[in-house]
């Protein structure tokens, strides 16, 4: 990689000739190849903004002047451009590159969050604060892809960012006609209407010939790009929705075309006040698989396996797919069940009841509030929609789920795919955070599957509720193996029950998968002669009266879940025990309440002591303060690595 290995900042690129720029785009292909596909990662995305990513690093100083990348996962090439070549084979890999935008990596990255929509309000604001700081010699520019314009808070932005005249902020759409998949909606339909033009083709042809003929670049080739603004406008009329609100517009611009990317921000650079700069790219442009990926041009590629595939082997099921086939069956049988995405069809499941029932799903765009009431509006009607989202992006939805659906006790099934840890997304994309917000929602019932098989059981039961909603949460990853119930407690499964001999030491609630785990923990505490009864809530919200007389037969209640321990399953319990009376102690251990850095989900459950061999631990001293005489158990011969102590405090905390 001749020209990367030099590529210490922007600032190195300034003096490049354009043949010079050509290679380096090749060789920045050639790097998010090789990389994402050994990492993991979005390729498709970054891919498509090559040329646009140089463009923008030659015009605009940067980290003076503020680059805000939309959700984020476009951002690889601007993390080669701004010194971190020698790093980016550490990509979204344990104490490595973040997958997106990171602040503790880089002066030039500011806004790491991975949630569409965000970037126009972000810009907004920093850009008014320059103007009232008196820096007027400061650019505020955010890449904002088609799909994320989708989003309502994008329109709010908007509107606000069209009545401040004076700000120095661009706006560059970088509209390749899809999100994850095909751009949802009216706004898609008119910026596709411009793609797919062949008028469109010839404009740009007459651009590109014009460009190549100016001997001057500046003034003539701004008039070629604009001073037929008015048969432009005639032949395409983009620019009419924009200008129409008062923000100036230029474009459409093909951005694999570096030097007309470049003068096109020169240009929006020198206007003084808010531009969009409307840029046609291609998802995955220059990588044949993932240009002729018709799914999602390779948007996120997995790792390459760290062994190769068995011919013939079964392919693993995940949570997912096992969702996706009782969502088809379910389909069959009611056909009053309606399915509802925002933008991610693929990844929660549900393509194939789109396959099916082709009117009977909507797909809405990235806005999960839309889609929340939207499902008010069918449930009212008669309806019983499904609403399927990762975890993470319900935070943005909770006032639509609370007073839209729950206020009106409406039959509304929402489906949280990627809750719990995620892995190599990072902290703004693990879902550790609905187990404790779904508490506060009145008359709500939350179901964690522990399994494949309780996936389809509590599926069925969530849409058979006809009186309130419901929510299903489950983690990304395969589904391990089944944990068959051995009894009942109430409307719970009891997993294990102390051996012969033993006594009613510990009753272990785990939520969701955490009950698979709490069987391993159980099966440890019986090699030191603690009686361990490990149940499975199901369901996790309202908490199952049956717990109370449960919880007065044993010396210790212990909650495990993979959620934010403050306010989540754990905390419900443990306040229902306490309101009614039971003197029992009880822990909680979940997840610390912190913003969790990305690796692997397995060694982030470890890191925060919900591990097996953690949780063991933990018990046998919390056991042993209980008993009188006797002493905490050392290290030797009790289950917990050294320094197990210290990170299970972290997840158990203070007893509740």
């Amino acid at each position: 990689m001749a020209m990367l290995e030099h590529i210490n900042g922007p600032e190195d690129l300034k003096e490049l000739s354009q043949d010079q720029l050509g290679m380096l785009a090749s060789e920045i292909r050639d790097v998010l190849v090789e990389t994402v596909t050994k990492t993991s990662g979005h390729l498709g995305p970054n891919l498509g903004v090559v040329e646009l990513t140089i463009a923008m690093h030659r015009v605009f100083d940067s980290p003076k002047d503020k680059l805000i990348f939309d959700t984020g996962h476009q951002s690889y090439v601007h993390k080669l451009l701004t010194g971190r070549f020698g790093e980016f084979g550490t990509l979204r890999q344990a104490g490595g590159l973040s997958g997106y935008p990171s602040r503790a990596e880089s002066e030039h990255d500011l806004v790491e969050n991975s949630h569409a929509s965000t970037s126009l309000s972000y810009a907004d604001g920093l850009a008014k604060a320059f103007k009232i700081r008196g820096e007027r010699d400061r650019t505020v520019v955010a890449v904002i892809g088609d799909g994320a314009l989708t989003g309502g808070m994008a329109w709010e932005a908007l509107n606000n960012i069209a009545v401040a005249r004076d700000s120095r902020l661009v706006m560059v759409i970088n509209d390749n006609g899809r999100s994850y998949q095909p751009t949802i909606g009216g706004l898609a339909t008119h910026l596709a209407a411009v793609r797919v033009s062949k008028r469109y083709e010839d404009v740009l042809d007459r651009i590109k010939t014009t460009v190549t003929n100016t001997p001057i670049v500046g003034t003539p080739l701004y008039g070629a790009l604009h001073g037929a603004k008015k048969g432009l406008k005639d032949f395409l009329q983009p620019q009419v929705l924009f200008e129409d609100l008062g923000i100036k517009y230029i474009g459409p611009i093909d951005g694999h075309d570096e030097a007309m990317t470049e003068t096109a921000l020169r240009r929006a650079q020198e206007y003084g006040g808010p531009v969009l700069v409307h840029v046609i790219t291609r998802k995955g442009f220059g990588y044949a698989p993932a240009e002729q990926n018709e799914q999602d041009q390779m948007h996120q590629v997995p790792a390459a396996p760290k062994k190769p595939p068995v011919p013939g082997a079964p392919k693993a099921k995940d949570w997912s797919d096992v969702f996706a086939d009782e969502m088809v069956s379910i389909g069959a049988r009611r056909p009053d069940v309606i399915a509802i995405t925002a933008a991610m069809m693929h990844p929660v499941g549900l393509a194939k009841f789109a396959a099916a029932y082709p009117d009977r799903i909507y797909d809405v765009g990235i806005a999960e509030q839309h889609a929340v009431t939207s499902a008010a509006g069918l449930a009212m009607g008669g309806l019983h929609p499904v609403v399927s989202l990762y975890s993470t992006f319900l935070n943005r939805a909770f006032d639509q789920l609370l007073m839209d659906v729950a206020l009106h006790r409406l039959p509304v099934t929402v489906t949280l795919d990627r809750s719990g840890v995620t892995g190599p997304d990072g902290a703004s994309s693990h879902g550790m955070w609905d187990g404790s917000i779904l508490q506060a929602v009145p008359g709500l019932r939350v179901a964690a599957p522990r399994d494949g098989s309780r996936i389809t059981e509590l599926l069925n039961e969530a849409v058979a509720v006809s009186d309130g909603p419901t929510v299903l949460r489950w983690p990304k990853g395969n589904v391990g193996a089944e944990a068959e119930a051995i009894g009942k407690l109430g409307g719970m499964d009891v997993l294990a029950s102390p051996a012969e001999g033993l006594g009613r030491d510990v009753l272990l609630l785990g939520a969701g998968p955490m009950a698979v785990t709490c069987v391993d923990v159980a099966a440890r505490l019986a090699g030191h002669g603690i009686g361990v009864t490990v149940v499975d809530p199901r369901w996790v919200k309202p908490v199952d009266p049956a717990v109370i007389q449960a919880a007065r037969r044993h010396q210790l209640v212990a909650v495990v879940e993979d959620n934010g321990r403050s306010g989540g399953f754990g905390d419900a319990v443990c306040r229902l025990l306490r309101d009614v009376g039971v003197d029992t102690q009880c822990k909680t251990f979940g997840l610390p309440q912190e913003f969790l850095d990305h690796g692997p989900r397995e060694a982030i459950l470890d890191t925060a002591g919900l591990s097996a061999q953690h949780l063991a631990r933990q018990l046998t001293e919390a056991v042993a303060r209980r008993t009188p005489g006797a002493g905490v158990p050392g290290t030797p011969g009790v289950p917990g690595a050294p320094g197990a102590a210290s990170a299970a405090e972290t997840a158990g905390g203070p007893e509740q």
